[in-house]
C-alpha cells in the first residue's frame, strides 16, 4: 500500500480522536459536541475558513489551494445510533443506550487526516470544502445542508465521501457507475374491524386475517408485478395487533419497508400496494388505510467521477484492491441528496471481519482510518493539481 507518509505519521493521533469521538456519540441534528471537537482540531490545522451550525450542527471547513480553480467537496458523517454498546473496549461510549454503531466516528477522522494533510501542503488547484454532515442516519441531513445552500455557497463543483465496510478485505475500495445504494421508503398500513368474542368470529370483521392477507399479497408484487432482473425489496418487518386469547382484536397495524432504484419501479409498488391494501380490505369486511413515506432517493454515482475516485484509491492501494464495478447495495443513504445536487462518487472502504455495521459489538478498524484519508488527499490533488 502507498499510503501517504505524512498521514502514517497521523496514525496515533488519528486513533486518539476517533477514540475520543468513540466515547461521546451523539444523535440526529444534535451532534454540538462533535462538532466543538472536529472544530477545534480544524483551526488546529490551520484551516483557512470554519463554517458551522449547518443543518443545525453541520461543519463546513475550506483549505484554498496553491492556485486557483474548482471547489472539490468531501463528506463525512457526524451522527450515531441509539444502541447499547457490547464492545467491551476502554474507549466505549460514556452516552448511555448511544454508541456509534456504523463507523461514523472513523468516517471523521479520515475526513480530519485528509484536512490536516492538505491544509499542510496545499498542493492542488482551487478550494477542498470539508463537509461534515448530521443525521445522516435519521433525518436526511444531508437534504437539510443541500436546502440551505451548501453547494452554493461554497462553489462546491463535484462531492465525495467514504464508507467503511465490514466482511470487506482491509483496504479494499468498491465502487459502481450508476445507482450505488437504493431509494428507502417506509409503509404503514392501519386496519380497522369490529372486535369481539374469540368464540363468536362470525360477529366480527377480524382485523387479524385481514393483516394476514394484506401482508402475503404484498410478496406478489416483487414476484407477479415486477421485472425479476430489475432489483426491487419489499419487506413486512411489523405487524401488530390482539391482546388476549379469547378476543378478536378491533384494529392491527402493519409496518415495512421498500428498496428500489428506478423512480418507475417505485410509482408501479405504490400504485399496487394501494390497490391490495383496498381489495384485501374489502374482501375481508375491515377499514385500511395506506401510509407510503418517501425516503432517501437512490445513490446514484456520476461515471467520471467513479473513475477520478478509483484512479485516486489505486493510487493508494494498487489496482487490485479497487473494485469499479461492484454492483448495487439495497442498504439508503443520504449522500445521496448532494449526489442530486452535484457529480461525484460515494465508495466503500474494507474494514476486514468484525461485527456487522449497526451491530451492538461493531467497532471502526483504526488501520485503515490513513488510508481513507489518504484516498482523499490523492483525490484532491489528482482532481485539481497545480
Amino acid at each position: 500500500m502507498a499510503v501517504v507518509n505524512r498521514i502514517a505519521e497521523y496514525g496515533p493521533d488519528m486513533t486518539a480522536w476517533r477514540q475520543a469521538l468513540h466515547r461521546a456519540p451523539e444523535l440526529g441534528f444534535e451532534c454540538h459536541k462533535t462538532a466543538r471537537y472536529l472544530i477545534a482540531r480544524l483551526r488546529a490545522f490551520g484551516v483557512d475558513e470554519v463554517h458551522d451550525r449547518i443543518a443545525t450542527s453541520g461543519v463546513v471547513a475550506l483549505i484554498r489551494g496553491g492556485g486557483p480553480g474548482p471547489v472539490i467537496g468531501l463528506r463525512a458523517d457526524m451522527d450515531a445510533l441509539p444502541i447499547v454498546e457490547e464492545t467491551g473496549v476502554a474507549y466505549a461510549s460514556e452516552t448511555e443506550g448511544v454508541m456509534h454503531a456504523c463507523g461514523h466516528d472513523g468516517h471523521m477522522v479520515m475526513l480530519l487526516g485528509a484536512a490536516r494533510y492538505l491544509a499542510e501542503t496545499r498542493n492542488f488547484a482551487g478550494t477542498v470544502a470539508i463537509i461534515f454532515q448530521p443525521a445522516e442516519e435519521h433525518g436526511g441531513g444531508a437534504q437539510v445542508m443541500c436546502d440551505e445552500g451548501l453547494m452554493e455557497r461554497f462553489g462546491i463543483e463535484h462531492v465525495y465521501a467514504l464508507h467503511n465496510a465490514p466482511g470487506i478485505a482491509e483496504g479494499h475500495f468498491l465502487t459502481t457507475r450508476g445507482p450505488i445504494m437504493a431509494a428507502v421508503d417506509t409503509f404503514h398500513i392501519h386496519i380497522k374491524g369490529r372486535g369481539g368474542h374469540a368464540a363468536m368470529p362470525h360477529e366480527t370483521a377480524d382485523p387479524i386475517m385481514a393483516a394476514v392477507g394484506i401482508a402475503q399479497a404484498l410478496q406478489t408484487i416483487v414476484s407477479r408485478n415486477h421485472i425479476a432482473t430489475d432489483e426491487l425489496v419489499l419487506s413486512v418487518t411489523q405487524i401488530h395487533t390482539g391482546t388476549a386469547d379469547n378476543v378478536v382484536p378491533d384494529t392491527a397495524y402493519i409496518c415495512g419497508t421498500v428498496r428500489s432504484f428506478d423512480p418507475a419501479v417505485q410509482a408501479m409498488v405504490m400504485r399496487r400496494m394501494e390497490q391490495i391494501v383496498a381489495g384485501q380490505a374489502a374482501s375481508f369486511d375491515v377499514m385500511a388505510e395506506l401510509d407510503y413515506e418517501k425516503g432517501y432517493p437512490p445513490t446514484v454515482n456520476t461515471a467520471d467521477e467513479v473513475a477520478l475516485a478509483a484512479r485516486a484509491a489505486s493510487d493508494v492501494v494498487g489496482d487490485r484492491a479497487v473494485d469499479t464495478a461492484s454492483g448495487r447495495q439495497m442498504g439508503a443513504e443520504d449522500f445521496a441528496y448532494m449526489l442530486q445536487a452535484r457529480p461525484g462518487a460515494y465508495l466503500f472502504l474494507g474494514q476486514g471481519e468484525g461485527a456487522g455495521l449497526h451491530h451492538p459489538a461493531y467497532d471502526f478498524n483504526d488501520r485503515i482510518a490513513p488510508i481513507g484519508a489518504s484516498f482523499f488527499a490523492r483525490l484532491v490533488e489528482q482532481a485539481q493539481p497545480l
